[in-house]
Parts: C-alpha cells; structure tokens; sequence
C-alpha cells in the first residue's frame, strides 16, 4: 500500500513526539517545551489533514502497546519538569459550566495522554498488513477527532502561557 504523503508525514511527527516525550527526563526545561510547542501544532495539522477510507467491514482500532506503569513513569517526568507550571485551569471543561470554583488540568497529563494515542498508533503500525495500517489510521483520525484533539489544543495554550508569560523562569 502506497500511504498518502501527509499520512506519512504524521507518522513521523507521531514518532517525532513520542521520542520527545519519552527523553523529558532528561531533557531542558526550555528544550522539552520549545519541542513541544513545534510539535503539537504540525501534529494538529497533519491529523486534520488525514484522509481515510472507510473501511464497511471492519472496525477501526489500535491495539494497547502502552501500560499503565510506563503511562505513568512519563506523566511524572514531564511533571517533574514543569513543576508548578504544569497545572493550568481549564475552561473548557464540561464540569466548568456547573461549577463555582475553576477547573485545573495537569500539562503532564495531557501530554501523556496523547502520547498513550500515538505510541498505540506507532505499535500497532509497525510491521502490520496493509489492512491494519488502513484501520489504524481510520482509528487513531476518529480519535482525533472525538477526544484528543481538544485536549492537544489545551496543552498547547497552556506551554504558549508557560513559554511566553509564565512568572517562572525558563532555563
């Protein structure tokens, strides 16, 4: 199978950012969010950008390669390296529209959740037949597209605050 340009250009941003992320531990604190501050926005566009053929017969999924204790291990080091900037409040939070007292999310968090999406994604592609990289990419768009897409543009914000207004100091 022959994969669309973008296509392929999004598998590399995907490997791109989980090797970023996974290497936040012993990277700068400047370094970890100018990276990501490239990333996610071109990992944006290329998810967007993603055409897939919908495949009648079959389901799209993305097999779990990510467990839970290395989901973790990474959340806490881009934790550990944003310190007290890794919490932001969140305004588009379902629960905010109920709520008297602001809503916070964890930068780590969201990074790590996106991770866990692309790092299944990479798993399940490598080495797979024709049909599972078709049906994993179908997968890894619809998810986009319902879930993590949003949560990338809040994380995004928030590194835009921490980079350009943030009172702690960047290395």
């Amino acid at each position: 199978m022959e994969l669309p340009t973008n296509t392929i250009a999004f598998i590399g941003l995907c490997n791109e950012y989980c090797v970023a992320v996974e290497g936040a531990r012993d990277d700068e604190r400047s370094s970890f969010i100018e990276s990501m501050l490239r990333l996610l926005p071109r990992i944006y566009i290329a998810a967007t950008d993603l055409r897939t053929g919908l495949l009648d017969d079959e389901e799209a999924y993305i097999d779990q390669a990510l467990d839970e204790d290395y989901y973790e291990a990474v959340r806490r080091n881009i934790e550990r390296l944003l310190g007290p900037d890794d919490v932001y409040l969140e305004v588009f939070e379902e629960d905010m529209k109920y709520s008297d007292t602001p809503v916070s999310a964890s930068v780590s968090e969201g990074l790590a959740d996106i991770f866990q999406v692309l790092f299944n994604f990479i798993s399940t592609i490598r080495n797979a037949t024709d049909e599972t990289v078709e049906l994993a990419i179908q997968a890894v768009s619809e998810d986009f597209r319902s879930y993590w897409s949003g949560s990338l543009c809040n994380v995004l914000r928030a590194l835009n605050h921490i980079r350009y207004q943030s009172s702690s100091e960047l290395d």
